[in-house]
């Protein structure tokens, strides 16, 4: 195929329409269709819906665009390795993430990283668990650390950490120093995420089976709200992983507590990339620190906090 063939249909693909992909490209209107058209018929397929508004990829046309944008990765990452760009130096890992891992655990991560390696720089993109499946499926990440309930298709999971939900209180609550029930919940102020996360639809999966209803004080899509709430409303809960406080816990003398509920311990914490993909020297370097920094660090924290 033509590279100017390849340039225009990615051009239309993310742009919507031949007059975007047009002022995009300063190239005619007329130019760009041709150039589509022969890039069909030589396909055999036809590559978009074509509606009046725009134009959308079709299932050919995603299979096509999926195959492209790999085959450029590769390239950029072998004109890297030609040039010795392959070391450690000035790199960068894009990482994907929801919002738990966002708060407390990776920036310690990036930071410890970085300390011993100072060139590479992350980007990170935090967004709901579909948003972080589609972006690690689609290749636009390097990397994805997310909760996880059930297998991922199109990823590779490197590594996978329990991650039970639990209850976090500051040191002075009432509940600090006894087991915990859900129906002892019904006294406090509960700071839950919103209904569509991992952590909320087992938590209501588990007061369902129990016949308890609990009504959260606060829910939001931040847990940095969330966390800042339970320290500052006497009596205050909030749910979340270990992984979630992993540092800020010891800082704030935190006290966690479980909950002997089988649907609260379903979760996973997952390390997690696209399947097949190729592994820079930065990213592998990454995954093994990420991997041994989980594991001491996790069993640490379960061990000084009692879990």
């Amino acid at each position: 195929m033509h590279s100017t063939e390849i340039r225009y249909f990615l051009a239309v693909a993310n742009t919507g329409s031949l007059s975007a992909a047009s002022k995009q490209l300063f190239v005619a209107v007329s130019a760009i269709s041709r150039q589509i058209q022969q890039l069909e018929t030589r396909i055999g397929a036809t590559l978009f819906e074509r509606h009046a508004r725009g134009m959308v990829l079709n299932d050919a046309g995603q299979i096509l665009e999926n195959h492209v944008r790999k085959s450029m990765m590769d390239m950029e990452f072998a004109i890297a390795e030609i040039q010795g760009l392959k070391a450690v130096r000035r790199t960068v890992i894009r990482m994907a993430c929801t919002d738990g891992p966002a708060y407390d655990l990776l920036p310690q991560m990036f930071a410890r990283f970085r300390a011993i390696n100072p060139g590479v720089m992350f980007y990170l993109n935090v967004g709901t668990a579909q948003l972080v499946s589609e972006t690690i499926r689609s290749g636009d990440c390097d990397l994805a650390l997310q909760f996880s309930l059930t297998p991922e298709r199109g990823v590779d999971v490197l590594a996978s950490y329990p991650a039970s939900v639990l209850l976090a209180m500051r040191h002075d609550h009432p509940l600090a120093h006894q087991q915990v029930q859900l129906g002892d919940l019904h006294a406090y102020p509960l700071a839950f995420n919103e209904p569509t996360s991992t952590i909320r639809q087992l938590f209501d999966l588990s007061c369902r089976m129990n016949g308890i209803f609990l009504e959260p004080a606060l829910s939001c899509n931040r847990f940095s709200t969330l966390y800042d709430f339970m320290l500052c409303t006497p009596g205050a809960l909030v749910a979340c992983s270990h992984f979630s406080v992993m540092f800020k816990a010891r800082r704030d003398r935190l006290v966690l507590k479980s909950i002997n509920i089988e649907q609260l311990s379903q979760r996973t914490l997952q390390l997690q990339t696209q399947a097949g993909r190729h592994r820079s020297a930065a990213l592998s370097q990454f995954i093994d620190f990420s991997c041994e920094l989980l594991n001491r660090e996790g069993a640490a924290f379960e061990r000084d906090f009692g879990l």
